[in-house]
């Protein structure tokens, strides 16, 4: 995937939360995510059939730790 160019800025990054979020970027067959304070830095990219999967991972809330 070449650099994209149409990055947007997450809906949950505003003045309450410092502007410390991501910014995501697509293209038909990939999405990459940037740390919105640093996007210069590395990407993470993937293939868009990959990307709801990923973010539903994230939503799982994680079992308690004993």
């Amino acid at each position: 995937m070449t650099t994209p160019d149409n990055w947007r800025k997450s809906s949950y990054s505003g003045p309450g939360d410092g502007n410390e979020c991501v910014e995501i970027a697509n293209s038909p067959t990939h999405v990459a995510i940037r740390d919105t304070k640093a996007p210069t830095r590395a990407t993470l990219t993937f293939p868009s059939t990959a990307f709801a999967p990923f973010i539903d991972a994230l939503k799982v809330e994680e079992a308690p730790r004993v």
